[in-house]
């Protein structure tokens, strides 16, 4: 079996779970045996683009020829069986789909976003859910939000590439949806259920977990969509140092926020942006993960990591977040009431959910069952 996977890597300046998450799946079905022929941009060519590609670098999204004539070498060289797309933003563009297809290549596409119908793929705008564009034929409320980077010609751009390949994500082969509900956003969006597979990241298993710790942590990106905001308010309903310790590890635009909390209450600790090993010891200090996203969160890390290490999570019921947690945790409505309800139950229950959130990992999110999974779905197109 040989397979093309196609990704344009995120940025270097801002870390991306994207790029890591592609790294590791390319990794895991080369040690199952399957040849990987890895077609990859990175944004961090746009600097060193020759003036006349930044000329065309605007309709990139829609097409971009270099990257066509590029699969089209390596599909006529490598002779690959499938086409695995993550990623077509900015470089490759959803284009090469249509150019697989010409040359009678099955794809697959992972989706990690809400992309084929919302401009910056989060369903999320001016601090709240935004679902504008849903069922339009144009998405123009993109344009005039300016919803991708900021930029009303950028938006503009993407806003027509969604709607010019509209037909090329309809005539992908197999859809891989990271949980349930991007499989619902799918059919939705149009897909039949059929070409549609449920397979969520894997995560390495980091060995048997450490004893519980006490207390909660908040682990990622300081933004108003992951609900630190939320989660400070629904903590100071309760009187300080009844709840154990909160550990805020991260960085980002609510970083000020978080600094604040920690300076105003003694059971409020601020570590600051951390290495993984750093959020693995904080993780194993606390008895509880914290999950609050105010938005249609596709798949956190942050539960994987937690269930692996035997942690339950507290999360709230949007996006992806109830499947991965499953009975390993508590779902709330991203509300302070509910919150902060919640919080002093988990904090009784840790030690009981505890075995069922590794369980949990051991049964769903393990590489080799998740590899087994990805290459079932590459040999039921190919026969």
């Amino acid at each position: 079996m040989k397979v093309v996977v196609a990704h344009n890597r995120y940025s270097s300046a801002q870390p991306s779970g994207e790029n890591t998450v592609v790294d590791a799946e390319i990794a895991q079905l080369r040690a199952a045996g399957v040849e990987v022929v890895p077609f990859l941009r990175s944004s961090d060519e746009i600097g060193a683009l020759p003036a006349s590609a930044k000329l065309l670098l605007p309709l990139s999204p829609i097409i971009s020829p270099a990257s066509v004539r590029a699969l089209r070498e390596t599909i006529r060289t490598e002779k690959p069986d499938v086409l695995h797309l993550h990623n077509p933003y900015p470089l490759i563009s959803p284009w090469i789909v249509r150019t697989a297809h010409a040359h009678g290549l099955p794809v697959v596409q992972t989706v990690h976003n809400y992309r084929q119908v919302c401009a910056p793929g989060l369903y999320f705008r001016d601090g709240r859910i935004c679902t504008d564009c849903k069922g339009r034929a144009f998405p123009l409320p993109a344009v005039v939000h300016n919803c991708y980077r900021g930029s009303k010609a950028q938006s503009a751009v993407m806003a027509t590439a969604l709607t010019v390949h509209r037909g090329t994500w309809r005539s992908v082969d197999r859809y891989i949806a990271l949980t349930d509900a991007i499989a619902a956003h799918l059919r939705d969006y149009g897909i039949p259920g059929e070409r549609i597979v449920v397979k969520p990241n894997a995560l390495a298993d980091p060995g048997p977990p450490a004893p519980l710790g006490e207390g909660f942590l908040f682990a990622g990106r300081l933004s108003p969509e992951k609900g630190l905001g939320l989660l400070l308010e629904a903590w100071a309903r309760h009187p300080e140092g009844t709840l154990g310790t909160l550990r805020i590890a991260g960085d980002g635009p609510l970083r000020p926020l978080a600094e604040a909390a920690a300076g105003a209450r003694s059971d409020v600790v601020f570590l600051g942006p951390q290495t993984p090993e750093g959020v693995r010891a904080a993780r194993r200090d606390s008895a509880v993960v914290l999950a609050t996203s105010t938005w249609y969160d596709v798949l956190p890390t942050v539960i994987l990591e937690a269930l692996a290490d035997g942690r339950p999570v507290l999360g709230t019921d949007l996006g992806g977040i109830p499947y991965l947690v499953g009975d390993a945790g508590w779902i709330v409505p991203a509300t302070v009431d509910a919150l902060a309800s919640a919080l002093p139950r988990a904090l009784a229950c840790a030690s009981g959910l505890a075995p069922l959130a590794r369980k949990r990992y051991e049964a769903t999110f393990t590489p080799d069952l998740l590899t087994r999974r990805l290459v079932d779905v590459y040999v039921g197109l190919t026969g």
